[in-house]
């Protein structure tokens, strides 16, 4: 009776176990699962310019407006050479106003020999020469006015500031980092998909992503809706950092999930969970 029993309790967990393997390849027909990382592009600033640090607006986590100023430098120096550089294009002004009102009062002279042609030449000389004096000035002006200008770090997009290099006092080389900032937008997820697979993906296709962190609101897995936005043409052996169940021996193609219903849970790096409905998506197309 007991070797009954136990042979029974047998079959009833191979048929449960069958019953199971059937409707998960069932449902894993529908839909396609894959894994991967949220990723975000991140802007290193830097100033055009070399100079000591005055003031840094913003500290780590802070969000920043596009537009919005968040470091400084002493400008002191660049605000002279900037008022040094408009004094010299005010006083060569002056010199080419000389110039020309002085050869076009006796330009007509030459006609009748009144002056001698090695006169209207010196007279043309200068004219012309104070005219290149006043354009170089001009030049020079606006070049200090970008200098000066250079003294200020504007956000470049809506962002988080990641990481705050510099401090106020130090003195910084042109093009050395002083903020990381990861936009805001675009975000999306760097995921990879095995070449039997590779059929039921398409441009535009709609997905739903899912994050390992529980909201609070709901209980459930903090969701998303995105879409595919590019699809790479060239296989590649699957990275080490990606979750599969198949072997990471496999060819896979690396695709690109963007996120539609962007929120600051979003973070660089985050593991995410990419769901494909298939059957849905087959049907939109009859």
């Amino acid at each position: 009776m007991k070797k009954k029993i136990i042979a029974l309790v047998l079959i009833l967990l191979i048929i449960g176990a069958a019953v199971f393997l059937h409707t998960r390849k069932k449902e894993n027909l529908n839909e396609l699962t894959l894994y991967g990382n949220i990723e975000i592009r991140q802007v290193d600033l830097s100033f055009q310019v070399s100079g000591q640090i005055a003031k840094m607006l913003k500290e780590e986590g802070d969000s920043v407006k596009k537009g919005e100023l968040v470091a400084t430098l002493d400008s002191k120096d660049y605000e002279s050479s900037y008022e040094k550089a408009a004094a010299d294009v005010e006083k060569n002004l002056a010199l080419k106003n000389d110039a020309a009102e002085k050869f076009n009062r006796n330009a007509p002279l030459a006609e009748d020999d009144t002056i001698s042609r090695q006169e209207y030449d010196s007279l043309k000389n200068t004219n012309d020469r104070a005219i290149a004096d006043y354009n170089s000035a001009v030049a020079a002006k606006n070049y200090a006015k970008n200098q000066l200008d250079y003294t200020k770090i504007y956000a470049p997009d809506d962002g988080i500031v990641m990481v705050r290099v510099q401090e106020p006092g130090a003195t910084v080389n042109k093009g050395q980092i002083v903020y990381s900032i990861s936009k805001t937008k675009p975000v999306w997820i760097r995921a990879y998909v095995n070449e039997t697979d590779l059929g039921n993906i398409k441009y535009g296709q709609s997905v739903n992503v899912y994050t390992d962190s529980t909201n609070p609101a709901t209980g459930n897995k903090r969701e998303y809706k995105g879409y595919v936005g590019y699809i790479s043409p060239v296989a590649e052996f699957t990275p080490k950092t990606v979750q599969s169940t198949d072997l990471r021996t496999d060819l896979v193609y690396r695709i690109r999930v963007y996120i539609d219903d962007i929120d600051e849970y979003l973070r660089q790096g985050m593991p995410v969970t990419i769901k494909v409905d298939l059957a849905s998506d087959a049907d939109s197309n009859n």
